[in-house]
This record gives C-alpha cells, sequence and structure tokens, in this order.
C-alpha cells in the first residue's frame, strides 16, 4: 500500500495518506460506500453525470459540518445532471442524524468506513486517525477527475468557490 507524507497535516502535525493517489486527468477509480440506510452505492452509480466529491474527516466537527452545509446548500441550484456527495469516515448512523438535524438533504452522505474504499482508491485515507483527509474532486461526465484539492491543513476549508466554479464549468 503506498504511503505519502508532506501533503496533509493536522493543526501542524505531519500525517501520512495512504493508498493509490489520484490526479486531475485521472479515470476516478470506482469505489463502494454506505449511505445514511446502510445501502451500498458506487461512484458507478452516477455514470454520466458530473459528481462533485467532498471528502471530510468527520460530519461531527465545526469544519466539516460547514462544508457539508456549504456543499448542500449549493446543490440546491444544480441541475439533475449534476451530484454532490460528501464522504467520511463517520457511521451511517451517525450520519443520518447528521443530516436529519442539520437538514442536509440536497448532497448524497456517505460513509467510508467499512472498507475504507474510497480512502484508498483515492490515496487520501490518513493513516494516523483512521480518518478521510480533506478535498474535494470534480469528475465530469465520463469519470475523469477534472478537479482535485487536497486541503493542506485539514482543520481549514477548502476552496468552495473555485470547486464550484469547475464544477459549472462541466454543466
Amino acid at each position: 500500500m503506498e504511503e505519502r507524507k508532506g501533503i496533509v497535516r493536522f493543526k501542524g502535525r505531519e500525517l501520512t495518506l495512504v493508498g493509490r493517489p489520484v490526479g486531475v486527468g485521472d479515470k476516478a477509480p470506482d469505489f463502494s460506500a454506505l449511505d445514511q440506510d446502510l445501502r451500498e452505492v458506487r461512484l458507478s452509480d452516477f455514470a454520466g453525470k458530473v459528481v462533485l466529491i467532498s471528502s471530510t474527516p468527520s460530519l461531527d466537527t465545526p469544519v466539516c459540518d460547514m462544508q457539508a452545509h456549504r456543499f448542500n446548500d449549493e446543490a440546491s441550484g444544480l441541475p439533475e445532471d449534476a451530484v454532490v456527495i460528501n464522504v467520511s469516515m463517520d457511521l451511517p448512523f451517525a450520519i443520518k442524524r447528521f443530516c436529519t438535524t442539520g437538514k442536509v438533504d440536497r448532497i448524497k452522505t456517505l460513509s467510508d468506513h467499512r472498507e475504507a474504499s474510497f480512502g484508498l482508491s483515492y490515496g487520501l485515507l490518513i493513516k494516523e486517525l483512521r480518518l478521510l483527509a480533506r478535498a474535494v474532486l470534480v469528475v465530469d461526465r465520463e469519470g475523469v477527475v477534472r478537479y482535485l484539492q487536497i486541503v493542506p491543513e485539514i482543520s481549514e476549508h477548502p476552496d468552495y468557490d473555485r470547486a464550484m466554479e469547475e464544477l459549472r464549468k462541466l454543466l
């Protein structure tokens, strides 16, 4: 399993990313995660659509909460051929509670806790914490990664405006 250091930190502490890294221009690997009702969801389920993937360490933290809410708000103005997914290592039950209490209903919220399929397929699993790095990817209709931001300090926000700009270019 490939390991990379020097890409992300948590409060200044360097962390190790595990898995195969993905870059702009690469075919987006398929992955399997669970939705809040314990159903398996795969990236391939959204074939032919433009997909924004928001990767968060845990929805139970202020920055992740804000990230999910921001993309949920942004998703309300998108056409049906665009999908916004949030992936975290949170348990499906915690995700369901988060979405219900926070009125997050426009994005697909997925749990990677079972196999870390997303984290390992995209090189975004943090070895020391078994959480996902904060990142945003945009995948085009042909399944190619067209935008990727891995946030260097996982306690900071991604560039929401840039991610949405890149998504809208593909619509």
